[in-house]
């Protein structure tokens, strides 16, 4: 059963988080149950996953020998200025 909850939020966050909530094609309202439902949940209960992310699920196949961080690190040492490139 759906419940009504009134918050008092800072209404630039709450704007920020419209825009949000609407890139990832869902409604704040949802996004906050999804946040109070991870908060919550039990430790050892599965984690629910939403649509979107189970519908990127598998869509790269990378080598087993590729290194993530690694990759990122120089994706940012070549398109990123010097006084800003990550150590």
């Amino acid at each position: 059963m759906k419940t009504k909850l009134t918050l008092k939020l800072d209404q630039e966050v709450i704007e920020k988080a419209k825009r949000f909530a609407q890139g990832q094609q869902t409604s704040l309202s949802q996004l906050i149950e999804n946040y109070l439902l991870n908060l919550t949940r039990e430790e050892g209960s599965p984690i629910t996953i939403s649509p979107l992310v189970k519908s990127l699920s598998g869509i790269i196949d990378l080598p087993s020998s590729s290194d993530a961080r690694k990759e990122s690190r120089e994706h940012l040492r070549r398109n990123m200025p010097e006084s800003k490139t990550p150590q």
